[in-house]
This record gives C-alpha cells, sequence and structure tokens, in this order.
C-alpha cells in the first residue's frame, strides 16, 4: 500500500464531489433538514430529538450508499478506472481512498447532527460512534454495488430500492409493528434505536449482534462480487 497513492485518490474525490452536485447534495441535504425540523417544529409528546434521530438513519441507509455506489459505477463506465489501475494504483489503495473520503465527509455529518441533537462529551462521541458504524456498513454495500454495476443507470437501479429500504424501514416501524418486526434485523434500524437510546441507556446486546451480524454479511457480498467482477 502506498500511502501517496491513497491520499492522491482521497484528494481526486473531493475536486470531484465539488464539481458533482448530486453527489455534493447528498451530504448536506439530510444535515439541514434535520437542523429545520428541529428548531421549527415543536409537538407535544413528541420524543427528544425525533426529527434527528430520523434523518440520521435516512443518512446512514442512503449517504455514503449512493456515493460509493455512483464513484466506482462512473468511473468504471468512464473508465477512469481502468486507466488508475493500469497506472499502477492497486485496487486496494483506490477502494481505501474513495471510501476513506466518504467515510471522512459522512463522520462530519454524523457529528452536525450529534451538535442539533444537543449532544456533549460522552453522549456526543457514543452518538458518532453509532453513526459511523452504520456508514462504514453502507458504504461497503454501496461499494458492493459499484463493484457489480457496469455504469452509473445500472448501480443507480440497484441503489435506490436499496437505500429506500435502509433509510424508511426504521421510520415505518415506529408506526407498524408488523413492519418493525422485520426492520430490527437491519442495521439501520438497530443504529436508530442506539441513537435514540443516548443519553437513556447503552447499546442492547441484540443490537450490537444484529449489527455485527450484518457488517459480516456486506463484508461477504463485497468480496463475492470483488471476485467475480474486479474493479475494470
Amino acid at each position: 500500500m502506498d500511502i501517496r497513492k491513497i491520499y492522491a485518490i482521497w484528494k481526486k474525490q473531493i475536486k470531484d464531489t465539488l464539481k458533482n452536485k448530486e453527489i455534493l447534495i447528498q451530504f448536506v441535504m439530510f444535515p439541514v433538514l434535520a437542523a429545520i425540523m428541529t428548531n421549527s417544529i415543536n409537538i407535544d409528546g413528541m420524543p427528544k430529538n425525533y426529527f434527528v434521530s430520523l434523518f440520521a438513519t435516512m443518512y446512514i441507509g442512503m449517504a455514503p450508499l449512493t456515493a460509493m455506489a455512483a464513484i466506482i459505477s462512473e468511473e468504471k463506465e468512464r473508465g477512469t478506472l481502468r486507466v488508475l489501475l493500469m497506472s499502477n494504483v492497486k485496487a486496494g489503495e483506490y477502494l481505501i481512498g474513495a471510501g476513506g473520503y466518504v467515510l471522512m465527509i459522512c463522520t462530519f455529518g454524523a457529528l452536525f447532527f450529534g451538535m442539533i441533537g444537543g449532544f456533549r462529551g460522552a453522549e456526543l462521541a457514543g452518538f458518532v460512534l453509532a453513526m459511523c458504524v452504520g456508514i462504514l456498513i453502507s458504504l461497503l454495500l454501496g461499494a458492493a454495488i459499484g463493484v457489480k454495476s457496469r455504469s452509473q443507470m445500472a448501480a443507480t437501479s440497484i441503489a435506490v430500492p436499496t437505500m429506500m429500504v435502509l433509510s424508511f424501514l426504521p421510520m415505518l416501524a415506529s408506526f407498524n409493528d408488523k413492519v418493525a418486526k422485520v426492520s430490527k434485523y437491519i442495521f439501520s434500524q438497530q443504529c436508530n434505536k442506539i441513537m435514540e437510546g443516548i443519553g437513556v441507556h447503552g447499546a442492547g446486546t441484540q443490537s450490537i449482534v444484529i449489527i455485527g451480524i450484518n457488517f459480516l454479511l456486506v463484508i461477504v457480498l463485497f468480496v463475492f462480487l470483488y471476485r467475480k467482477y474486479g474493479l475494470e
């Protein structure tokens, strides 16, 4: 692994995102919506930081997944990725550079969500950590979709329904017990549960186990697709 090449890929992604408003808006939209809704809506009986947890969960399910899938599939479609690999950039260096960039941007978003929720100190660290675990899993899932897809359109056709499930099932679960029975096995739902419990109770064993199983399954899926399709 060459740190200089990883840094070059990371820096390249920053420049590309500033030019690609469709990806950039995904990192900004949900934190802004959370801030607006939290400060403008106050309903009796509404759980504390309801909108923060709601939009943070949507952020976990959408932003890293769609961004990573779009980055890889777009560069495969344009042939940029092939050029990078032929220029002696290893696949691992590219994935770490691109993935590290998405993780960094999303971590800033997680920190912003925590600040909107009024968390400080250990509570803020716990909130950000819970989000980052979900972000990492979503990022790996997006990378798997990007590896599988030969074009950005193909990646979008898979990423959109996937992110809809990850983002909206936890929201629907709060209104429907039948949906809750299904969504409890999804990492985004468990991240939501942990975030809602910050300052009240710690992460439950069930949540940790389910998130761990989701993480292993996503890793297996990524490895399988990478070995089958590669990055070229």
